[in-house]
């Protein structure tokens, strides 16, 4: 490619990308309706054109035979030589083919090899656009006898300047069709990309204010159409945006407001372990143990917040994983982890079932309602554990896990499974409120449905739906 044309290249691409949407949209359709609009107008020129040669070719033709009707035997002459005049019969002449054969007086109308050869039979009658008289005209020249030939012409002025006027209205019409093309590309150029246009503009708002609140203005309902269908997504992605804003908001001022406290008492216990040549001994280890307790109670928020974190099970740890042992191994670790609540697990039609998952996880996911369930429970009263499977080994999974304790008031169900959300009745007891949240962000990433509900007869009940 020569320089010139990566130069054409090189200014047309920045053109284009400077260009809006709009405007090029309203470019595109007014350089294809101006084609079309040219191509219409070129089309008619001819057809118009033809249309009138061919009208005046008929008047020559008829002329042609009149003038042999009159002098079938009409020797090398003119026969007529009035056509300068606009009003006037058609020139007519006899030609031979023999140039000897030429009258004393001058020919009316050109005559070259072409006329002989007609007269001669060697070649087919044909039309000529000749001057005659200083104005324009169009001459036949056809066979007339033997040896002979026939010409005969009409003055021209009248087509010519018909298809004239015709180039001019067809120029007008093509360049009024080229503007009126123009606006209307422009029209519907603006008027279809208006949702992307607001879309752009939400967008811009956002970035500048950070707040994903805005949504696009949509058209009222049975007018929906592609674009409206993307602006629609838009403003869900924007719900989905500003849920996620809420609730990372929401975590990190909870997770601030929870580590307050144990960073606090934790920072009292090294101080006063700092000063510890002023206390006795039994002062130490209650500081000591008090120090450690903190600790793990850190790093077991901290680990939860981590795990809270991760949306989905890592794919290489996914193994097919029995149910009924897992409840079983959960079950013993609660009777240990709280040697004061019963815990009786009872399973019915699901001893073979198996579900694909990653086994640490789904021991964490029960753990955490086993342990919701008997920090409840008052001392003595059983957590019971059911393990069901109405289909057998290969149908749906059901694990339920009820306490006896004072159960969920009507006004935190809804809220039991949102991160550091502790109802009334659990603000005095140990942990941090995230064990829920945990247990169903487990049970969504293994395709399964975690729901409370109070239980018959009091308590809370947890079922979980594989």
């Amino acid at each position: 490619m020569s320089a010139a044309g990566r130069g054409r290249r090189r200014l047309g691409a920045p053109w284009r990308r400077r260009r809006p949407l709009r405007t090029r949209l309203a470019l595109a359709a007014t350089a294809a309706v101006a084609l079309v609009a040219v191509g219409v107008c070129t089309a008619a020129f001819f057809v118009v054109r033809s249309a009138l040669y061919e009208q005046l070719n008929l008047s020559l033709t008829q002329s042609a035979r009149l003038a042999a009707q009159r002098n079938p035997d009409s020797g090398p002459d003119t026969l007529a030589g009035e056509c300068r005049f606009l009003a006037a019969p058609a020139c007519a002449e006899v030609v031979p083919a023999d140039p000897a054969d030429d009258p004393a007086a001058r020919y009316l109308l050109p005559v070259d090899a072409a006329t002989r050869a007609v007269a001669a039979g060697r070649h087919a009658p044909f039309y000529t656009d000749i001057v005659h008289a200083g104005h324009p005209a169009r001459m036949l020249t056809t066979d007339y006898a033997k040896g002979r030939a026939l010409q005969v012409a009409l003055r021209a002025d009248t087509v010519e300047d018909g298809i004239e006027e015709a180039a001019w209205w067809l120029a007008l019409i093509g360049a009024a069709g080229v503007l009126v093309a123009a606006g209307l590309g422009y029209w519907v150029s603006r008027t279809g990309l208006a949702p992307v246009t607001r879309l752009t503009a939400t967008a811009e708002r956002i970035a500048a204010t950070r707040d994903p609140r805005h949504r696009i203005e949509l058209p009222p309902p049975g007018r929906e159409d592609e674009i409206t269908r993307l602006a629609g997504s838009f403003n869900t992605m924007l719900g989905e945006l500003e849920q996620s804003v809420t609730a990372q908001r929401r975590l990190v001022a909870d997770a601030s407001h929870e580590l307050r406290t144990p960073l606090t008492a934790l920072r009292t216990n090294a101080e006063l372990l700092a000063r510890g040549e002023r206390l006795t001994a039994e002062q130490r280890e209650r500081a000591s143990l008090a120090l450690g307790r903190q600790l793990r109670e850190v790093t077991g928020l901290v680990n939860d917040l981590i795990e809270l974190a991760r949306d989905e099970e890592p794919q290489p740890l996914v193994e097919q994983v029995r149910l009924a042992p897992l409840v079983e191994h959960c079950a013993e670790a609660a009777r240990a982890h709280w040697p004061s609540v019963p815990v009786r697990v009872r399973v019915r039609g699901a001893e073979a079932v198996v579900v694909p998952g990653v086994p640490a996880r789904l021991t964490r996911l029960v753990s955490n309602l086993l342990d919701n369930a008997a920090k409840f429970s008052p001392a003595g009263a059983a957590v019971e554990v059911e393990l069901v499977s109405p289909g057998g080994a290969g149908g749906r999974a059901e694990l339920t896990v009820r306490d006896h304790g004072p159960g969920i008031a009507a006004e935190d169900l809804p809220y039991v499974f949102d991160r550091f959300y502790r109802a009334g009745a659990a603000r005095a007891l140990p942990g941090s409120g995230l064990g829920l949240a945990m247990a169903r962000q487990i049970a969504r990433a293994h395709a399964a449905e975690l729901v409370a509900e109070p239980a018959p007869g009091g308590g809370a009940l947890f079922r979980l739906t594989f």
